[in-house]
């Protein structure tokens, strides 16, 4: 398979210069359909996140780097187009994971992060119609919401404990705590510098994609272009 011959090339390839850290239903999958759009942009993912520094990290790094372009390809790529490539993934849990961002600073020091920060009342709604979708929710609204609190009793302390331990009920059922970005950011703030780091309102990027894209292309040192179409993705 196309992983399988891509492990071995693991040291040849590129890491990921940009990450859209999240929040889950803001808008992530969006932005990252129009920026794979881009000449300049390159990522062999199938879907638009690897999950790798969150849920996937046991795996190790050559795992991850066998999603990514080589550096041979990027470089034809920047003479056909005439553009430094860049690559990139959009996990949405890895903003409100706690290990996620030291490992993002131990590996990519220098990695410029997206995130998209929706009204924390409609995203929480949003993500538990999302799970009661999927089956991972069975309760009322109001149930889960009031059962939160006992749910995610200890497990960030487990996770901290355990590094590799997988949190059901912190991914799943964390629809309050996920709206708590000021002590989320202030994570990522600790551990990079305030140039690598963009935070969007996604009610804005809805209202007026092509000015907030803009914004996006200009963090990444791109040059101008439009997608096909700004569509919601994932509504």
């Amino acid at each position: 398979s196309a992983q399988a011959y891509a492990r071995p090339t693991a040291g040849l390839r590129l890491l990921p210069d940009y990450l859209i850290i999240g929040a889950q239903r803001a808008g992530t999958t969006s932005l990252h359909r129009y920026l794979v759009q881009h000449p300049g942009v390159r990522t062999m993912l199938r879907t638009k996140g690897v999950h790798f520094f969150d849920v996937n990290y046991g795996r190790g790094l050559a795992w991850y780097a066998a999603r990514f372009p080589t550096r041979l390809a990027a470089r034809s790529v920047a003479r056909r187009h005439g553009v430094e490539l860049r690559t990139g993934e959009a996990s949405p849990y890895y903003l409100f994971h706690p290990l996620v961002p030291g490992r993002v600073a131990e590996h990519l020091p220098r990695v410029k992060l997206i995130a998209l920060l929706r009204d924390p009342v409609q995203r929480a709604y949003s993500h538990y119609q999302h799970e009661v979708a999927r089956g991972f929710e069975t309760l009322s609204f109001e149930a889960a919401v009031e059962a939160e609190p006992a749910r995610l009793a200890g497990e960030t302390e487990r996770m901290l404990a355990e590094p590799l331990y997988n949190s059901f009920a912190h991914q799943h059922h964390s629809y309050l705590a996920r709206g708590r970005y000021h002590e989320q950011l202030a994570a990522w703030r600790s551990r990079f510098a305030d140039e690598q780091l963009l935070v969007l309102s996604s009610e804005r990027f809805f209202g007026e994609p092509e000015a907030t894209f803009r914004r996006v292309l200009d963090f990444l040192d791109l040059p101008a272009f439009t997608p096909d179409a700004f569509e919601r993705h994932n509504a």
